[in-house]
């Protein structure tokens, strides 16, 4: 018989799934049940009390407001503090702002104004979370698997995610919105100390900068010197913007109108969730040679949920788009992760990422908050429709772009600042033509 000893392959996790990502990626499984369901219960806890679409938007952008006016902030406190502790502080406070919304909803009638500040606090714990977190994430895998890490933590979250959307879709249909909260308040909870657990000890200490706004300056000559960074950036903050008001304000008064209500709309969100599960499943096997011409080409997808809205398409169809729309995405997510983690230094992924967080989610709060006045203004149909244009049209731009294009899979990182050759260039660590 053979023992333990005589087989560690079948009892050892691959070389690239240490401990720190062992740990980053059950937080995130604990935090994606939670959230998904959240995103739904939020929504028809501001419905449920008599609100409309424009109630709605008010309150995701509440969240989204201060995400974006501490993301900058959050990024540079993370290459500064040891990352953990800032993702550990963070997610205390959405645990505490997520228990307090779900105790308001629980307990009757909550205002308004008190789901906004509620959801003004979550936001504000993200902006500093997002670009810890990311920087966490790539600093705990190197060489040639990382790609397939990224793949392989992507899925786990997402899969979490596809759960927790549709047990939240049912929940919230069942025993109302206040309870999914309140689960997603112990999920932070469980995430946060998870999380505390991480090992920073293989970070080399950093050097101390000449203050806050002198690493920010830092951070933006690492992003704004890369083409292909910041047109994909920018290009993002439309997507999106109009992705999260169909999704987050139209979506749920498509399914209230035309679909039956929170459940088929959870459903639908879990199909986008299986979708991209899926996409993680085919990254882990498949590596593109031109990691951001793939990936740019996967965005065009994401028009169609729009456009199903529209219509609308009945529950069936949705779902069929959604997971579709999720696939394609996924390919795009980690293909962009795997291009930040080869070209960017470790000690500015913080700062960058919270550039493009930022740029991706500036206009998130515009969004949603015109949302209700667009659909008064020009219809409900017109306006999705306009959100599935949008898609086509900035996607379509930056594959101009040469760097995007171009840009190539190496295995090796980047150890110095923003290189002066075109990513993927001949000279690029003589990547062209091999794949990671």
């Amino acid at each position: 018989m053979t023992s333990a000893a005589d087989s560690p392959n079948r009892l050892r996790r691959p070389s690239w799934a240490g401990r720190n990502y062992t740990l980053l990626t059950a937080a995130a499984i604990a935090t994606n049940l939670g959230s998904q369901g959240a995103l739904i219960a939020s929504a028809f806890a501001v419905l449920d009390t008599g609100g409309d679409g424009g109630d709605v938007g008010l309150v995701a952008a509440a969240r989204t407001l201060p995400l974006v006016l501490f993301l900058l902030i959050g990024g540079a406190v993370a290459d500064r503090l040891p990352r953990h502790r800032v993702m550990v502080a963070a997610n205390a406070l959405n645990c505490v702002s997520q228990a307090a919304f779900a105790m308001l909803v629980i307990a009757g009638e909550p205002q308004l104004w008190q789901m906004m500040l509620l959801s003004a606090l979550g936001g504000t714990g993200q902006a500093f979370f997002n670009p810890a977190a990311e920087g966490m994430l790539m600093s705990s895998v190197s060489g040639p698997q990382a790609s397939r890490a990224f793949a392989m933590f992507r899925m786990a979250m997402h899969g979490a995610g596809l759960g927790g959307a549709a047990l939240g879709g049912a929940m919230v249909a069942a025993i109302g919105p206040g309870w999914v909260l309140a689960v997603d308040a112990v999920a932070f909870a469980v995430a946060g100390s998870l999380r505390s657990f991480l090992d920073v000890s293989h970070i080399p200490a950093r050097t101390p900068g000449g203050g806050l706004f002198s690493d920010l300056r830092e951070g933006w000559r690492e992003f704004i010197g890369r083409p292909w960074l910041w047109t994909i950036v920018a290009q993002f903050s439309v997507v999106v913007a109009v992705v999260g008001a169909a999704e987050a304000v139209y979506g749920p008064l498509v399914a209230r109108d035309s679909l039956g209500g929170a459940g088929p709309w959870g459903l639908a969100l879990g199909a986008f969730g299986l979708g991209t599960v899926g996409g993680a499943l085919l990254m882990t096997r498949w590596k593109p040679r031109r990691l951001l011409f793939a990936g740019t080409l996967c965005v065009f997808p994401l028009a169609a949920p729009s456009a199903a809205l529209a219509v609308p398409l009945p529950v069936g169809g949705l779902c069929a788009v959604m997971l579709v729309s999720g696939l394609a995405i996924e390919v795009f997510g980690v293909s962009w992760m795997t291009a930040l983690h080869q070209e960017i230094p470790e000690d500015k992924l913080s700062r960058v990422s919270a550039y493009d967080w930022f740029g991706s989610i500036a206009m998130v709060p515009l969004a949603t908050a015109l949302a209700g006045p667009a659909e008064l203004a020009f219809g409900r149909t017109t306006s999705l429709w306009g959100c599935a244009t949008l898609v086509v049209v900035v996607t379509a731009a930056v594959l101009c772009v040469p760097d995007v294009r171009n840009l190539t899979r190496r295995t090796k990182t980047v150890t110095q600042g923003a290189p002066n050759r075109v990513p993927g260039s001949a000279d690029a660590e003589g990547a062209v033509g091999r794949l990671g």
